[in-house]
């Protein structure tokens, strides 16, 4: 017998589509395998290395170089101190940490939609706790006037006797590729101030913007260089951290939250045995982060890589007319409106139409993950276009040649 919460888990494996496929296509060795559009990854990196803990003073380096490489990309309004650095094994684990650590089961975090869906899996799997979605739309989430949204979904929550304890921003946003203004994150701050709701900053794609080419693109802010005390309580403000995107490895599994909540930090820090980062994880950040050089060369070559690959996307899909969201110039994905091709469901009990669009695209050998973002509208799906140039423009011949069947 299970426990209640390892019954409700057991039962995510059986939601059709709730994980990704594999990206198994090689241009030489297995031409015909799939084309994933569904993770956000750049390469694979895989670290055959073992040992049994790093030590403390490992771990402390790697927090020193945390601190100066986040002093550098996020322009804070006062230099990170080391020791408000958590090292844990992935951003992921983090939310998880955050989860338990700063809500009871049953509690929510609110989001407006669209979101990164895994959310709901990184905290609610272990701490038990639901994403709360205020009623917004692509556009206006990103506008000054979301609080309103916000402070909808917040009273409709007490309402039904969920308890909101924070508010989870994804900032550059997946999956729509945007950076917030300074004025709405102003504004967000001050709301969760006023509501003493924590705010969560996932800032994992900081390093990851790039030159669209659109001059309506809003540059990059972080909430670290905006949270005065003036503007709300430094003890309600933690940031997410990682290496998986900017550095193009999550298979090295090593994330860091950042917080000036003494009593948050010695929490994850109990728990953290559970979650820690491997030696071999340690050692391999360090090195990187410590080399300012390469550092700064590596994230030029990805930025233009990044870059170059949006266009690409972005001006086959407008080819083709596919709508997407424009004014993106961060992340790695497109997010794209592929509702003219859905076959509205015939019933109640009818899976989503999305699913049998995203059938047909793996029939074809690609693949997008379908009502994962949690739309307010159906029919979108994220694009991910970081790829190799030749398997981006293979994979999107397979999506439009299947579009193209089903016409509009």
């Amino acid at each position: 017998m299970l426990s209640s919460r390892g019954n409700t888990n057991a039962q995510l494996h059986k939601i059709p589509w709730r994980y990704a496929l594999p990206h198994t296509y090689d241009k030489e060795t297995n031409p015909s395998g799939m084309i994933s559009f569904g993770l956000a990854e750049h390469v694979r990196f895989n670290v055959a290395s073992v040992a049994y803990g790093s030590g403390n003073d490992a771990t402390a380096r790697l927090q020193k170089a945390v601190a100066a490489h986040l002093d550098d990309i996020l322009k804070p309004i006062a230099p990170i101190d080391p020791e408000t650095v958590i090292v844990a094994s992935g951003a992921t684990a983090i939310g998880s940490m955050l989860g338990f650590t700063l809500a009871e089961p049953g509690d929510g975090i609110l989001a407006s939609r669209p979101v990164y869906g895994r959310f709901e899996l990184d905290y609610g799997v272990e701490a038990g706790v639901q994403m709360v979605y205020a009623d917004t739309n692509t556009e206006e989430a990103f506008t000054p006037s979301v609080v309103e949204k916000y402070k909808t979904a917040l009273e409709d929550a007490q309402g039904k006797g969920i308890q909101i304890r924070a508010l989870l921003l994804v900032n550059p946003h997946n999956p729509v590729g945007r950076c917030y203004p300074k004025q709405t994150l102003t504004e967000i701050l001050r709301f969760c101030n006023k509501h003493q709701l924590h705010i969560i900053s996932d800032e994992i794609y900081a390093s990851s913007v790039f030159d669209s080419g659109d001059p309506t693109a809003i540059p990059f802010t972080s909430v670290l260089s905006l949270s005065v005390p003036g503007l709300i309580n430094p003890d309600l403000v933690h940031l997410l951290y990682g290496f998986s995107k900017d550095f193009a490895s999550g298979g090295l599994h090593l994330g860091f939250l950042i917080s000036q909540n003494k009593p948050l930090l010695q929490s994850c820090k109990a728990i953290l045995r559970l979650h820690n980062a491997s030696s071999a994880a340690i050692t391999i950040g360090t090195a990187i982060l410590e080399d300012r050089v390469f550092v700064h060369n590596f994230t030029t070559k990805s930025q233009k890589s990044l870059a170059s690959t949006y266009r690409i996307a972005t001006s086959t899909l407008n080819q083709e007319g596919i709508k997407d969201i424009k004014g993106g110039n961060a992340g790695f994905f497109i997010y794209i409106d592929l509702s003219p091709y859905l076959t509205p469901a015939s019933g109640a009990a009818t899976p989503p139409p999305e699913f049998a669009l995203t059938q047909k695209l793996v029939n074809a050998g690609v693949f997008l993950h379908p009502c994962e973002e949690h739309g307010k509208k159906g029919g979108w799906f994220r694009l991910v276009f970081a790829q190799e140039e030749d398997v981006l423009r293979e994979g999107l011949r397979r999506m439009i040649g299947v579009l193209r069947s089903l016409g509009r």
